[in-house]
Order: structure tokens, then sequence, then C-alpha cells
């Protein structure tokens, strides 16, 4: 899916990147030099387009533990994410209109700290991210959306 969403990218926005260098050498006398400049500028960013989510998913992973659920992430700039179930406020699940296409889904945590998801998982089978938010809902001691409390907040 994340190959699509490059190819789509690379389509929609590289290739007028790419025209539009060819134009501007163009404009300039230099028409050859300008179209294979762009074609090379398109090549290229449509490759990274359909390798990169292969380095993405290799350094992806999370995981359920006793107190908490550790997400890591990061390619270049590595990144590990704790989320103490006790801080989880509100468990989500989304799907784009891509992820429909391959039943595929992301899963949302929410805590105190903000407005967007401090914790998310991308690219899983639709029916698992449904299962691990009820999970993740159950362990966090969320019932119906409301905490222990039963104030909604």
């Amino acid at each position: 899916m994340w190959r699509v969403q490059g190819v789509i990218v690379s389509l929609i926005f590289w290739a007028p990147v790419a025209a539009g260098i060819a134009y501007w050498f163009a404009m300039s006398g230099a028409l050859v030099p300008g179209v294979v400049l762009g074609i090379l500028v398109f090549l290229v960013r449509l490759t990274i387009s359909l390798a990169w989510p292969a380095f993405v998913w290799k350094y992806f992973s999370y995981s359920l533990r006793d107190g908490d659920l550790t997400v890591r992430r990061g390619v270049l700039f590595r990144r590990v994410s704790t989320i103490p179930y006790s801080r989880i406020q509100h468990v989500d699940t989304h799907q784009g209109p891509l992820e429909q296409l391959f039943g595929l889904g992301q899963l949302h945590l929410f805590t105190a700290s903000g407005m967007s998801a401090d914790g998310s998982i991308p690219g899983l089978d639709f029916e698992l991210a449904e299962q691990l938010r009820d999970i993740l809902a159950d362990k966090a001691g969320l019932e119906n959306g409301l905490d222990d409390s039963g104030d909604g907040v």
C-alpha cells in the first residue's frame, strides 16, 4: 500500500516537477539535458517510492508488554515510544481509501498529553487492528469510551 501511495505521489507531484525542469531547460535552449534531468529526477523519486517502504517496515515493531505498549520505528532516526496502559485515554482504528482497498488499517492511541495520537501502528490487517484496539482498551480500563470513573475524561 505504501508503494502505491508513493507511485501516486510521484505521478501527481514529481512528474510535473520533472516536466517543469525540462521546460525550464528548454527555455534556456538546452532541451535534451533538461529532458534527461527531468526524467532522472522522476525515476529517482519513483525508485525511492518503491524501495523506501521495505526499510520503514524492517525497522518498525510493536509489543504489548505487561504494563505498556512499546512502538519502535525509524529508518534514519530511530524512535522508541512506550505508552503505559494507565495513561491511555482513547484507542481508535482508522482506515483510509487505500487501506480499505488492501484490507489494512491503523491503530491510534491517545493519552492526556495532547489532541493528536501519541502512538500509532500502521499497516495492520484491519481485523487485527480492531482486536488490538479492544485489547488495549481493556488493558487501559476503558469501557464504552469512558475511563474507570465513568466521567468520560
